[in-house]
């Protein structure tokens, strides 16, 4: 049995035993996470850049696009580091910063959903309201205030599951540290403190989804009750890519964390974490692109700025 105090690293699982698929993995990898940094890049520097993107909608996803830059950093070029050079350890304090940043960014990013959907509710079914209610000072408190939640959420539970004693050895069944994969390795009767934690922070993450389902429900009686077809297609289109977001990142989450033991398996919790960590980063730009015409004028007039004229 091993005691906590001698542990001075943690083993990570690999994708694969083989080389040339461990190089695949490493390839896709890079592809994913250089998408992730140009998509969500272009976000950040087209929406700072237009002041007619100047808006709460667009400061939201401004934040948005920053956070998936920090969570998909947090866990991606370690996985990458991984598979070129074919060591799966990580220090002791190398898995709680990154344990830390990983929850702090994901947990931020959640806030922030919940947020977005107020936004989007105050915007289609109190429009006479909206610039009152959420003036830039707001948007700045509301921003700040999702940040904040998720660093002291990340900062209770990183420090709660690693003053636990471990006990059963160091190999970590993901590929990257995650709070359920450290809570197997410690003592059996130790953990039900950070268990009680999960189980508390389970009980806020559901009233947040509740919140966002009620906004929703508002939004769509409220889009069905506009007359024109245009109106509705406009209102739908900036409210469609935040639910796709939302759906995605929520339930792979929950899935992620809720399956039953029956069906764990090392290959099965890599592919599920795989799509919450990795995947909602990289393709959040693409979604929010694709249906708000601002956003893709605002894109193609940066991307044209940085093309030089032919004479």
């Amino acid at each position: 049995m091993s005691n906590s105090s001698s542990i001075t690293q943690f083993l990570l699982l690999a994708f694969t035993d083989t080389q040339e698929l461990q190089l695949l993995t490493f390839w896709l990898f890079l592809g994913i996470y250089l998408a992730a940094i140009l998509g969500n890049g272009l976000i950040i520097t087209a929406i700072a850049c237009d002041h007619h993107l100047h808006t709460p909608m667009y400061f939201f996803l401004l934040n948005l696009s920053l956070l998936d830059l920090g969570a998909i950093s947090t866990t991606v070029p370690k996985a990458m580091a991984s598979c070129l050079w074919d060591t799966m350890a990580i220090s002791y304090m190398g898995c709680a910063v990154q344990l830390f940043f990983f929850l702090f960014l994901i947990t931020a990013e959640y806030c922030l959903l919940t947020v977005m959907a107020y936004d989007r509710y105050l915007a289609i079914c109190k429009p006479l309201h909206y610039g009152t209610l959420l003036g830039s000072r707001t948007c700045v408190h509301m921003a700040a205030a999702a940040w904040g939640s998720g660093f002291l959420y990340a900062l209770m539970h990183t420090a709660n599951t690693f003053s636990l004693p471990i006990c059963q050895g160091n190999a970590v069944d993901q590929f990257f540290c995650e709070i359920p994969q450290i809570l197997r390795l410690s003592c059996s009767d130790s953990y039900f403190r950070e268990v009680g934690l999960l189980l508390l922070s389970a009980c806020l993450g559901f009233g947040c989804f509740i919140f966002i389902v009620l906004s929703y429900v508002e939004i769509f009686r409220a889009v069905l009750r506009i007359p024109s077809e245009q109106g509705q297609h406009k209102a739908f289109s900036t409210c469609l890519p935040h639910l796709t977001i939302v759906s995605l990142f929520i339930s792979t989450g929950i899935f992620a964390n809720l399956k039953p033991p029956s069906t764990s398996s090392p290959s099965l919790d890599l592919v599920v974490s795989f799509l919450y960590s990795v995947v909602p980063p990289a393709v959040n730009p693409l979604i929010y692109s694709m249906r708000n015409q601002e956003l893709k004028d605002a894109l193609k007039k940066l991307i044209l700025s940085f093309i030089p004229l032919q004479k």
